[in-house]
C-alpha cells in the first residue's frame, strides 16, 4: 500500500471514535474558546457578517510526503436574528508537502454571503474548485476591508496547539453527513432540512 493511500485511508479512522453528540460539545467549545481570546481571535465584525459559520473540532492532518485532512464538524446558518440548528459536515482534502507526522486542528469557516451559504448547502462542494475561500484575518481590532475578506466567499482560520492563524482550505472537500444527523436528531436529515426547516 503507497504511503499516500495509507494516510487516507488512516485519518477518517482517527475520527470516527467520538460520537456526533460530544463533537457537537466540542464544536461549543471551540467558538467560545476562539471568541474569548482577548487579542487574537477571529474579528467580532466579520462574525457579525457571516451568514454561515462551520466549527470542525479536532481536524487530523497528516503529510507523510504527501499529505491529507479529514475532520467531521457542524455549521448553523442565520435565519433573521437567530441561527439555525446544527447541520453535520465532513471535511477531506489531500496535499502535496514535506512535513512527517500527525497534526489535530480545530477549524473555524465563516461563510460571508448567500451564494457562500447555497454551496454549503449542496450535498458536497470542493473549495477553490467552487467556492472561494481565503485565511482568515486575526485580531480583534483587525478592520478586515482588505481585498481578499470583502471579495472572499469564505474565510477560514485553524488553532493547533494553542496558536489561531488564517489557514487555506484550497481543494478541501466539503459534505454533509447524513449518518452523523441520524444520530443527533434520529432520523436521516439532509442538512438543507435542518438548516431551512423547522428543526
Amino acid at each position: 500500500m503507497s504511503l499516500k493511500l495509507l494516510v487516507f485511508c488512516l485519518l477518517p479512522i482517527l475520527c470516527a471514535g467520538e460520537v456526533p453528540a460530544k463533537r457537537l460539545n466540542d464544536a461549543a467549545d471551540v467558538l467560545s474558546e476562539v471568541m474569548s481570546a482577548p487579542d487574537k481571535g477571529i474579528p467580532t465584525n466579520l462574525l457579525a457578517r457571516a451568514r454561515c459559520i462551520v466549527i470542525v473540532p479536532g481536524m487530523k492532518s497528516g503529510a507523510f510526503g504527501v499529505g491529507a485532512k479529514y475532520g467531521k464538524g457542524f455549521f448553523s446558518c442565520r435565519r433573521g436574528n437567530a441561527w439555525s440548528a446544527p447541520a453535520s459536515v465532513r471535511v477531506e482534502g489531500g496535499s502535496v508537502g514535506f512535513q512527517i507526522g500527525l497534526i489535530e486542528t480545530d477549524l473555524v469557516l465563516l461563510v460571508m454571503n448567500e451564494r457562500g451559504a447555497q454551496r454549503l448547502l449542496s450535498d458536497q462542494f470542493t473549495v477553490g474548485g467552487q467556492g472561494e475561500v481565503a485565511a482568515g484575518p486575526v485580531g480583534r481590532s483587525t478592520t478586515a476591508q482588505t481585498d481578499i475578506s470583502m471579495r472572499a466567499e469564505m474565510l477560514s482560520w485553524s488553532r493547533a496547539r494553542g496558536v489561531f492563524a488564517g489557514v487555506s482550505l484550497q481543494g478541501a472537500t466539503l459534505r454533509q453527513d447524513v449518518t452523523d444527523n441520524a444520530e443527533i436528531y434520529g432520523r436521516p436529515l439532509h442538512n438543507k432540512e435542518i438548516i431551512n426547516g423547522p428543526v
